[in-house]
């Protein structure tokens, strides 16, 4: 099986599930429970992309300039800053980190 099989699998596995979510009762997603896990479960999601995209390389883990970024990040998110800004301070202290470092 190559790399293009696997591919075409999953997506073809997405889509399927993305249909069977449409045979859903609409009243089994109006319960408060299945409300709260959904938002829940996106959260922890989201956070597990964010950690294993700032601290992860390959199968080792790594602490570089992307670990202060991500701290700015949440502090002005915190902050409540406009997610833009947010972004873009972040990228200049990975940024400036890396030059002043020397890292790649």
């Amino acid at each position: 099986m190559t790399l293009w099989h696997i591919v075409l699998i999953a997506s073809i596995a997405c889509v399927a599930l993305k249909l069977a979510g449409y045979a859903v009762p609409p009243h089994w997603l109006e319960k408060p429970a299945a409300a709260r896990t959904a938002d829940l479960l996106t959260v922890a999601l989201l956070a597990a992309l964010i950690a294993v995209q700032t601290l992860g390389a390959g199968q080792a883990l790594v602490v570089d300039a992307r670990v202060p970024a991500l701290a700015v990040a949440a502090l002005l998110y915190w902050l409540r800053v406009p997610f833009l800004v947010v972004v873009i301070a972040a990228a200049v202290v990975a940024a400036l980190l890396r030059l002043w470092t020397g890292m790649a």
